[in-house]
């Protein structure tokens, strides 16, 4: 964070009574449970790990499909063609079959074995090719001898197939049977939506990408806790609106971006989630924004958690973040991850795999997220209506109230705090970065203070 003195932009009035706030929203988030919820994320990911998805394709759809068993989901079918921005939406691609043979008929490798072994967006093929035509076709990684890269050829209309360098090493020369059964054909973009409803159509945007085939913590994980977070949400008195968007990577947030244009102004708030079951430490990209409320109540959640996170300034290279952060459509959104793209070696590859993603980390990042919402939802500016001298806080009780409290000296400054400090400039946040208290202290204490008339919402200005 940056100095002390720094403010986070907070959004519209959260003190508005017409809305039907009350002291101390956000407390079902807070008394929300993340015991079994690795567990269930982990077991989803199983469950999805087989389908292979890409760009489009029926994939994406059974993927939809699974996850909408769980929460309520809208699925979208955007035909190919459709004008994105600078972008269009690409042709659909859908594969059944893949392998290569050698000459006595022994299949050398098959998509059956693993979706990754193919081209993502592979053209169809049926050919008899020597081995040096077909290692222009191959692709493999040296440096990991045992895995299986991850490649595609969205935009280019050509094949191949990925294999373990081991594998490409034991070829032998003569000639290869190659086939690609798949399809490369006018189509649709596929996109799911998960909205609960608030009270104000003010929206939490929470985003993960839906195209990498059997890849792990990029992304089912992000799948997942997407998937989780909407079903603890779901039936929860909430102030914003919170959509999930599960769209492919790019292209999908561009469409999803450009479909929902005369609505952005509704997003208040955001998140890109994704890798987030790896043993990585947790670690926060900035919206473009840099000090949108966001920003800070995830910086806050994270300095207070007690474990090893890193903060990342805002880049226009990453996940979709930077889509939503793009100039002309500049929302509030960040993106959290534990190990950021392209820092662990697994990244793109086979072992990416269930073994390498942990259900206490993908706990500890649903934990996170739900920490922020409970920052988000029950920040609030206020006035000291007792401003001249300290109030009295023994004959309002306050004091006596402090006994049930197990940090005695702590609740009494953040009453203390949140005292002097309201005076309708400054949100709850701002107040507990201030202070260097946590935000929960604070808001607490604000909650107490209102209750007993020292405190007063600020009025919403004409």
């Amino acid at each position: 964070m940056s100095g002390p003195t720094a403010k986070c932009r907070v959004v519209g009035d959260t003190n508005d009574r017409s809305e039907g706030r009350a002291p101390g929203l956000g407390e079902e988030l807070r008394r929300l449970s993340v015991a079994e919820s690795g567990t269930e994320m982990y077991a989803l990911m199983e469950e999805l790990y087989p389908l292979c998805r890409s760009l489009t394709g029926d994939g994406v759809r059974e993927t939809l499909r699974r996850i909408g068993s769980r929460i309520p989901i809208d699925v979208h079918e955007v035909p190919t063609g459709t004008q994105a921005f600078d972008w269009q939406v690409p042709k659909e691609w859908n594969i059944r079959d893949a392998y290569i043979k050698d000459e006595a008929g022994n299949t050398v490798l098959s998509f059956r074995d693993s979706n990754l072994h193919v081209v993502g967006y592979s053209v169809p093929v049926r050919e008899r090719l020597p081995l040096a035509e077909l290692k222009e076709h191959l692709f493999s990684l040296p440096e990991h001898p045992d895995w299986i890269p991850y490649r595609t050829s969205y935009y280019s209309e050509t094949w191949g197939f990925c294999l373990t360098h081991r594998q490409l090493t034991q070829l032998r020369d003569g000639i290869y049977e190659v086939v690609i059964d798949s399809d490369l054909t006018d189509g649709h973009l596929t996109y799911g939506e998960c909205r609960i409803p608030g009270r104000t159509e003010e929206e939490v945007v929470i985003f993960t990408h839906t195209c990498h085939p059997s890849l792990c913590n990029d992304n089912l994980s992000g799948i997942a806790l997407a998937t989780h977070l909407a079903q603890a949400l779901h039936g929860l008195s909430l102030r914003y609106t919170y959509r999930f968007v599960f769209a492919p990577a790019t292209i999908g947030s561009i469409t999803w971006l450009s479909q929902n244009e005369g609505q952005l102004s509704r997003v208040k708030h955001g998140l890109v989630v994704a890798n987030a079951g790896d043993p990585g430490k947790l670690t926060y990209k900035r919206s473009r924004h840099g000090r949108a409320e966001i920003d800070c109540a995830v910086t806050h959640v994270l300095q207070h958690s007690g474990q090893p996170h890193a903060v990342l300034d805002f880049s226009p290279w990453g996940y979709d973040e930077r889509q939503f952060g793009s100039p002309g459509i500049n929302l509030p959104v960040g993106r959290l991850t534990r190990s950021p793209e392209g820092t662990f070696p697994e990244y793109h590859t086979s072992a990416d795999n269930l073994q390498f993603v942990r259900p206490e980390c993908l706990s500890e990042s649903l934990a996170t997220v739900l920490k922020t919402f409970a920052v988000l939802e029950g920040n609030a500016r206020y006035v000291n209506r007792s401003p001249k001298g300290e109030p009295q806080l023994g004959r309002r009780g306050l004091y006596r109230k402090m006994g049930g409290y197990q940090d005695v000296p702590r609740q009494q400054l953040a009453l203390l705090w949140a005292l002097s400090f309201s005076t309708g400039d400054l949100s709850l946040l701002d107040i507990a970065e201030k202070s260097g208290l946590d935000f929960e202290s604070i808001r607490a204490a604000a909650s107490d203070l209102e209750a007993s008339g020292l405190l007063g919402p600020q009025e919403k200005s004409a």
